[in-house]
């Protein structure tokens, strides 16, 4: 088969499109005939090599697809020949919490697929029964193929996590990528009254089209003072932050007393400084997310599914142009997903 991959930590220049020895199956595990895919910003740091990192070179990145099941382990149960499904990337081996019924974001030896272990950028992938979930007939193969990372993820933040109630005020930044846009949809969904930030007003206008009710330029001027002015100095409920180190402190700054900061990332940087004297005087709240339990995976992609929810596709290209498509999300070019699809599908 033909797959993404790289050999060496680095660039876009790492990245190549090219044949990769076809997939073996375990008794757990099904073959997917991969028709969509999508990245996310965690492709990015995957392939520029995180801190302590360990993969097996050449590395297949990718934490996003659908496809059709050509072939499973005997101890496969829920799936069969010609079944049509999408890949939910958090892996816990062993024990309770690789149910789906546990929670296993929370296991000591949660893995992600794409990031920890090989990835979904290829012809075929191999893939845990317990790891895919199925997609109706109906749903387009580039929105089941780029909607399950970044809707359970926004999805688990705003509602699981940070427990986000109709009426509140609620900050999304980053609104142009790919949890950002959803979080918007979901944050309008609950009934809340959404700000989001972007940086030009092409992208300030798909987040309104996503449910926005008010949107800041940061480019432009300095989101925390814009948020307390539209607020009459009161400050909003919650700030979805997944940025980090660029934004934490205007964050804290955009809450009202008692708020919250819900986050799934640090892409500009994972140490800003606590911020302690705001979050002590202000009795804030700093809240952690990763993905989402299958479950939780589960009640946002019926909203999916159903058209509730769209994640937005900036652009799709083959496989073979991998390298353009790390270059959409890691310049910020663009709304919304990056599709790929592998070269034989075209």
């Amino acid at each position: 088969m033909k797959a993404v991959q790289f050999s060496d930590h680095g660039g876009r220049d790492v990245l190549e499109y090219g044949e990769f020895p076809d997939p073996d199956i375990g008794p757990d595990e099904v073959l997917v005939d991969v028709k969509a895919a999508s990245l996310n910003h965690l492709d990015i740091w995957t392939r520029r090599g995180l801190p302590g990192l360990d993969l097996e070179m050449p590395h297949i990145p990718g934490s996003d697809m659908a496809g059709v099941v050509t072939e499973v382990g005997d101890r496969v149960t829920r799936f069969e020949a010609g079944d049509r499904v999408a890949l939910l990337a958090g892996v816990a081996d062993g024990g309770d919490e690789f149910s789906r019924k546990g929670d296993p974001t929370l296991a000591p030896d949660y893995r992600v697929i794409g990031e920890h272990m090989r990835g979904v950028h290829a012809e075929f992938a191999a893939v845990p029964e317990a790891n895919l979930v199925p997609v109706p007939e109906d749903v387009p193969w580039e929105v089941a193929g780029s909607a399950p990372l970044v809707l359970q993820t926004a999805w688990r933040m705003l509602i699981h996590r940070g427990e986000l109630r109709p009426g509140e005020k609620v900050l999304v930044l980053g609104a142009s990528g790919g949890v950002g846009h959803a979080a918007v949809q979901i944050a309008d969904y609950a009934g809340a009254e959404v700000y989001a930030t972007a940086s030009t007003e092409e992208k300030l206008e798909y987040a309104r089209e996503c449910g926005a009710d008010h949107v800041i330029n940061y480019e432009a001027e300095s989101f925390s003072k814009k948020v307390y002015e539209m607020t009459d100095g009161r400050g909003v409920d919650m700030v979805v932050d997944h940025i980090g180190e660029e934004t934490y402190k205007d964050s804290l700054r955009s809450l009202t007393k008692g708020g919250r900061i819900v986050t799934c990332g640090a892409t500009t940087g994972p140490d800003p400084g606590a911020g302690l004297n705001y979050i002590f005087w202000n009795q804030l709240s700093v809240i952690g997310s990763t993905m989402a339990t299958p479950g939780q995976a589960d009640e946002v992609l019926e909203l999916v599914w159903d058209g509730t929810f769209e994640p937005r596709i900036r652009e799709t290209l083959p496989m073979s142009e991998i390298s353009r498509a790390h270059e959409l999300i890691e310049e910020r070019q663009g709304f919304g997903k990056v599709v790929v699809i592998p070269d034989s599908e075209l």
